[in-house]
């Protein structure tokens, strides 16, 4: 399965009994998803919830294209490129997913367990939780403009695969990097169903993106397949009840106004620490602190591993969350099957693991 298919429900669900499940993972980056691995080798099965809409957290939504050089055993990866290598690596243990939703709820039972809830009432009823966050739930930086919600998901987009199909239409794009031109460049370069207009608007006249991209919108530009427009945007017009245009505020003073039909707000992602705060659990800086022998929150049963926790030496690098979550794991497994003794084993040569890997046994 492509990591950026969507795997999660479709809409929001009736409450209803809460699922038992081993762990439960609040976040499906890289390492969320080496949390799973290694949480798979020790027979404890994952949930993972993500509040977007594919796995991959950070890299596939930010940098997908970007390369990587600090993976052990990788001299070179790109972000996607890591994503798809540890999804593949941790299916094995058919890892559950919920994602382009949120954790709402979380909830110490007498029992022990943790009742996880989500904004589309997943119930989860876990002996284990691990937070591998990163620095938040990441959500669409928005335009600030007041009303203009209230067109979301209809005219207003925050991510270009959801508008659907836009020919005839006048599209306006808002943002400067690779994601937002590349669309821009990708609608006006269209051999058929091609919007009736494509504009690209940024504040000013300069771009976080690659400069062959920008190169390319300024050839298409000159072509006039498409316009770029310096300026932000401050009201808008209706007609009938949909979004018929934008008030735009340009550099030199001076306002235009432009129709739209459809409204692309990619201008990428700011992370939200969201409900994290509101659980009880120790933290300083908006990170939550743990013991490193075990990455274990000041909640027996809550870890913490990735750029979400906090501890003297912390590094906030892929290397050492992979690292966080390899003992995070041997500290659960206790919790998970206390008759069980924990040992250390090797993928090389446990035929265990083999079984559990589904991988053939090499011959002695």
């Amino acid at each position: 399965m492509d990591p950026r298919q969507s795997v999660g429900e479709p809409a929001s669900a009736p409450a209803s009994e809460p699922v038992a499940v081993d762990a439960v993972v609040i976040g499906a980056g890289p390492v969320g998803l080496f949390q799973v691995f290694e949480l798979g080798l020790l027979d404890i099965r994952a949930h993972v919830v993500d509040a977007l809409p594919h796995l991959g957290g950070q890299p596939a939504e930010l940098y997908p294209d970007k390369p990587i050089y600090d993976i052990p055993g990788l001299p070179v990866c790109t972000g996607q490129g890591l994503v798809e290598a540890l999804h593949t690596q941790c299916s094995p243990f058919s890892p559950t997913f919920h994602l382009g939703q949120t954790v709402r709820q979380l909830e110490w039972q007498t029992d022990g367990r943790f009742l996880v809830g989500t904004s589309k009432n997943t119930r989860l009823l876990a002996r284990t939780v691990f937070i591998a966050a990163g620095v938040g739930a990441f959500e669409p930086r928005r335009l600030g403009v007041e009303g203009l919600d209230a067109f979301e998901n209809t005219q207003l987009f925050f991510r270009a695969g959801d508008a659907g199909a836009l020919d005839g239409r006048q599209a306006l794009i808002v943002g400067d990097d690779d994601q937002a031109i590349e669309c821009a460049l990708s609608l006006s370069e269209g051999s058929s169903g091609r919007p009736a207009g494509v504009t690209l608007m940024h504040r000013r006249d300069s771009f976080r993106a690659e400069p062959q991209r920008v190169a390319r919108m300024r050839e298409r530009c000159g072509q006039g397949a498409m316009r770029f427009v310096a300026g932000q945007i401050t009201g808008f017009k209706t007609q009938d009840q949909r979004l018929s245009s934008v008030d735009v505020a340009q550099p030199d003073g001076a306002t235009a106004k432009i129709p739209v039909d459809t409204l692309l707000v990619l201008q990428g992602l700011s992370p939200r620490l969201g409900p994290v705060a509101g659980w009880g659990l120790a933290m300083e800086r908006k990170q939550l602190v743990v013991d490193t022998a075990t990455y274990s929150t000041s909640e027996p049963g809550i870890f913490a591993v990735g750029d979400i926790n906090s501890y003297p030496g912390k590094r906030k690098l892929l290397v050492c969350g992979f690292h966080e979550a390899t003992l995070a794991a041997y500290a659960a497994a206790p919790i998970v099957h206390p008759d069980r003794p924990v040992l250390l084993q090797y993928t090389t040569t446990s035929t265990q693991l083999h079984q559990l890997l589904q991988v053939k046994s090499a011959s002695k």
